[in-house]
């Protein structure tokens, strides 16, 4: 299969990545790991939607060997590749079913990937001559926080690994260029609502949606809460009055997960049809798995924007 580099913060593509060939071993610092590729990768595993996008739209497709966990629809421009690259498991896959690929990388942008009863720890699995990868904001101790300038940088990392430098730096720069002259809401406040109805889980410090707040000039309701993703309770909601609310679109089928159920639960609940985000109708959709660091980070931070206007 012939892969094309998508850009998914802009238009262009270009040609299909150059065939992995023998050179000096690449090493790089990885969550408190050093992680070596021998050679560029050519049977990569990727154990989330997110690291699986991300390989995509650095134009290897063809190195993957396969793919794990779909949290949410395709990306269009990514939709053809990604149909090309064998699904090893709805969910993770088992250790047995990760070597049995026998891949030369594995990467994840969730510690959980490396569980036991997942692809097994990263430790075992480089004592097996398996790199294992693990984004900088999910790593097992002192995981960062979320921010562009870091998610830029390990997209630039791996595209490294794998050979492919200018395709990370293009990427990256397609991204930025979607950052650069964005307006300022300074002040305005919102609440990035997750999930759940009878308790909402909502968004508060260190992840995608504090680093587009930030980059936005936007005060999040929830700044103050102790955890990334706390567990809201409608009274505090409603004394914090947010004046809009993004809601995330999730694909999974639980309680409060689409969109549409937390506009209509909103609506129809007392306390929450007093808002005045609600009465107004100001709600921004952005999808679910946007607001996990994804090459899908900056297509949610112009959508929130654009819905400010």
């Amino acid at each position: 299969m012939t892969a094309a580099l998508v850009v998914l913060s802009g238009c262009a593509t270009v040609a299909a990545s150059p065939a992995p060939s023998a050179s000096a071993a690449v090493t790089v610092e990885n969550c408190g790991r050093q992680v070596t590729v021998p050679a560029p990768p050519s049977r990569a595993i990727t154990m989330e939607q997110n690291a699986t996008e991300i390989l995509l739209s650095l134009g290897l497709g063809d190195r993957m060997a396969g793919t794990s966990y779909q949290t949410d629809t395709v990306s269009p421009e990514l939709k053809s590749a990604y149909d090309a690259v064998p699904v090893l498991a709805k969910l993770y896959p088992s250790r047995e079913k990760v070597l049995e690929t026998r891949p030369d990388f594995v990467y994840s942008t969730f510690a959980s990937a490396y569980a036991p009863d997942a692809a097994g720890p990263r430790a075992g699995l480089g004592e097996l001559g398996i790199p294992a990868y693990l984004s900088r904001f999910a790593c097992e101790t002192s995981p960062a926080d979320f921010g562009f300038d870091g998610l830029f940088a390990e997209i630039e990392q791996v595209a490294t690994l794998f050979g492919v430098r200018e395709r990370g730096a293009e990427l990256v720069a397609g991204q930025r260029a979607k950052l650069a002259g964005l307006r300022k809401h300074e002040g305005t406040s919102l609440l990035w609502y997750y999930s759940g109805t009878s308790t909402p889980y909502v968004a508060g410090p260190g992840g995608v949606p504090a680093a587009i707040s930030s980059e936005l000039g936007l005060r999040n309701v929830y700044e103050d809460a102790g955890q990334t993703w706390p567990a809201g309770s409608w009274e505090q909601i409603a004394a914090r009055n947010p004046a809009w609310i993004v809601v995330a679109d999730l694909t999974r089928g639980g309680d409060g997960d689409s969109a549409r159920s937390k506009v209509d639960f909103l609506r129809s609940n007392p306390v929450t049809a007093k808002l005045d985000a609600v009465k107004a109708g100001r709600f921004i959709t952005v999808p679910g798995s946007s607001l996990d660091p994804s090459v899908r980070s900056v297509g949610a931070l112009t959508t929130v924007s654009e819905g400010l206007r």
